[in-house]
């Protein structure tokens, strides 16, 4: 069953809505600012997100530029009363699926989440699929933890080949350090941090063949494999 986050800083609209899409059989977390959204969305899994872009704390385009950086492929619906043309386009230049204009019908709400989620459904099933991934000159078996150039292969621990993998579904997007610690490590402690670090020092040493392929550090932000 999809989970949603609504983000409203309308406590009532919020209610409202967060009960009608529950009782439509979506379950819905509703968080009243960005920061909480934010929160929200890091400690659990969402199947779409819907941001108010007027909130205190952080703005709805703001917390979604942190679900972009994150890494996690999750469609997000702007709510706002804003209809400007410019601030439609810039929900669009920071990652929205669909962008909808208060007033509106909560049916018409409901049926743009189906539509949303049954385009990524099938998305998502199709990248599941992927279990061997092509990174510049080398093949990526994560199944068998095996990263090949070549005749030469080297074989990977369990938490090399996750943060390969995640840097492999995310190539050439930058991925948040935060993230990548909670996904892998399951919170984003000092100590594992540091450990985070080791394991990428080494995942550049195996890549270092292909001099096209580079892991960039992207200060205050996170990370991006970048290839060519």
């Amino acid at each position: 069953m999809p989970n949603l986050l609504l983000v409203e800083d309308d406590a009532n609209l919020g209610m409202l809505l967060q009960e009608y899409l529950t009782d439509k059989g979506f379950p819905t977390d509703l968080a009243t600012d960005g920061q909480k959204g934010w929160q929200h969305f890091v400690d659990k899994e969402y199947d779409l997100c819907i941001f108010d872009v007027m909130m205190p704390k952080k703005d709805g385009f703001s917390l979604a530029k942190e679900v972009r950086m994150s890494g996690r492929d999750v469609p997000i619906i702007f709510l706002t009363a804003k209809s400007m043309k410019e601030d439609t386009m810039q929900g669009f230049r920071v990652g929205a699926d669909d962008y909808v204009t208060k007033p509106f019908d909560r049916e018409e709400l409901l049926m743009r989440i189906q539509a949303i989620l049954r385009r990524y459904t099938r998305q998502t099933d199709q990248q599941e699929e992927v279990k061997v991934f092509s990174v510049g000159l080398y093949t990526f078996d994560y199944n068998h933890q095996q990263l090949s150039i070549g005749e030469n292969s080297a074989r990977l621990t369990s938490k090399e080949s996750e943060l390969l993998r995640l840097f492999c579904q995310n190539l050439n997007q930058p991925i948040s350090r935060s993230f990548a610690l909670k996904t892998i490590w399951g919170d984003d402690s000092y100590f594992n941090a540091r450990s985070m670090d080791v394991y990428i020092t080494k995942l550049r040493k195996y890549l270092r063949e292909d001099p096209s392929i580079q892991i960039m550090n992207l200060h205050g932000e996170g990370f991006k494999l970048m290839v060519g």
